[in-house]
């Protein structure tokens, strides 16, 4: 008589008994195992692009002119001081930057940011020893693509006092274009700058020994572009608000899209701005949102 070997009824029950506890608990380890690589994959994601936008704008701010900084509510509103914006309710941020490109140049700075008090002709220019206006002219008009040149470039005297929300254009409602940002043109001269066309010369003018040139302001705009409640982060740039541009006239470029909070707050002279990127994780309820922030002197 053979005899056959098989598993015991006892046996049989613990391998069910096994195998629904693998079965429940696994489940569960692999739904959280794959939570778990989602929620790591989107929380690399949010840190990566907040961190790459707080980074974009605070490059840029580090060259601002830091008398000329201006909130607004949104791109329709009037520009106050940045020290007067405080609460949550401002989504524009602009400001007026010094030509760091034209003052790095290749070899030597095509710019020198120093200006010779005493040897203007007649006060029909301003005489800047090592000054390129050629160089400067040539690089600017790679930087607009082709739409700007020196013609439209100010100097912006270190010292001057101002009033940031008369003096730079901002509104279009320069009260008197010299007071802080003073609009000029090239001369056949490289190292000399003349006024603007139509602004006479630089008497009455108080002229300070040192400068900084700018050619273009910048802004950063927290919008709802598409109207689906998703905001976006836009950067505006290539306008001259002494020359009366506003945002409408100014080129654009998107930072960072699903922005949740976009805020800044001053101290004097020094800025601080916070960005949180968001997004939805499995469910449309599961809303993530992860913040960078950085301070700027």
């Amino acid at each position: 008589m053979r005899s056959h070997k098989a598993f015991t009824m006892i046996e049989l029950i613990f391998v069910i008994v096994i195998m629904g506890i693998i079965g429940k608990f696994g489940v569960e380890f692999l739904a959280q195992t794959y939570k778990n690589f989602i929620f790591s994959s989107v929380n690399n994601s949010l840190q990566s692009k907040s961190a790459m936008a707080v980074e974009f704008i605070a490059t840029r701010l580090q060259y601002r002119i830091k008398d000329s900084l201006i909130a607004r509510v949104n791109t329709g509103t009037n520009a106050v001081g940045i020290g007067s914006a405080t609460g949550s309710t401002y989504t524009v941020l602009e400001w007026v930057a010094m030509d760091i490109d034209g003052y790095r140049g290749s070899t030597t700075p095509n710019w020198s940011g120093i200006a010779d008090l005493d040897a203007g002709e007649a006060l029909g220019t301003i005489v800047s020893p090592q000054t390129q206006t050629n160089k400067i002219n040539e690089l600017i008009t790679i930087l607009s693509d082709g739409s700007k040149d020196i013609n439209d470039t100010a100097l912006y005297f270190i010292g001057s006092n101002s009033d940031v929300t008369l003096d730079y254009g901002w509104d279009a409602n320069i009260t008197n274009q010299y007071a802080a940002m003073h609009p000029i043109n090239s001369n056949t001269d490289f190292t000399q700058f003349a006024p603007a066309l139509g602004t006479g010369t630089f008497e009455g003018v108080t002229l300070y020994e040192y400068y900084k040139l700018a050619w273009t302001a910048y802004a950063v705009v927290n919008r709802d572009a598409d109207g689906d409640g998703d905001d976006d982060l836009v950067f505006y740039y290539d306008y001259q608000p002494w020359n009366g541009d506003t945002l409408a006239d100014a080129k654009q470029s998107m930072i960072m899209e699903d922005v949740s909070t976009f805020q800044f707050t001053a101290i004097g002279s020094i800025i601080k701005i916070q960005v949180c990127a968001a997004t939805d994780l499995i469910k449309s309820e599961d809303k993530y949102s992860l913040c960078k922030e950085k301070t700027i002197f």
